[in-house]
């Protein structure tokens, strides 16, 4: 299964960590990626405010996703990510905005960061 299509199925949370420049790490509920194009699996983007995850991110370029799958079993995803990209055009984020579910306000939704997917490993173990 596609990871984009795994992501559109499954229910759960998630949790993204960044870093900052002195090595601080942060971690954050986060909604699921957004893969934007679906033929293309090893990218992903987050909807973000201006808060410390995007700050950290402009210090440091490499994080780390955490998705939990709603159940009793210790199931999800993680996925290691590199920045790649930021887009702050309001309308278009507005626009993804309406098609997901985000779950930030919209005066709080004030970037599209987007991520190269490096690796993906189960919640529980190394496959």
């Amino acid at each position: 299964m596609k990871l984009s299509e795994y992501f559109e199925k499954a229910k759960g949370f998630g949790v993204l960590a960044t870093c900052d420049a002195a090595g601080q790490v942060n971690q954050a509920i986060y909604a699921k990626p957004l893969f934007l194009d679906t033929d293309d699996d090893a990218a992903c983007a987050f909807i973000m405010s201006n808060r410390l995850t995007h700050d950290n991110m402009r210090h440091n370029p490499s994080a780390a996703y955490l998705f939990i799958e709603e159940g009793e079993d210790f199931v999800g995803k993680r996925l290691s990510l590199l920045i790649t990209g930021e887009d702050a055009d309001a309308e278009k984020i507005k626009a993804i905005r309406r098609r997901n579910d985000i779950p930030i306000s919209e005066e709080q939704c004030r970037y599209l960061v987007h991520f190269y997917i490096e690796g993906v490993r189960p919640l529980v173990g190394s496959e």
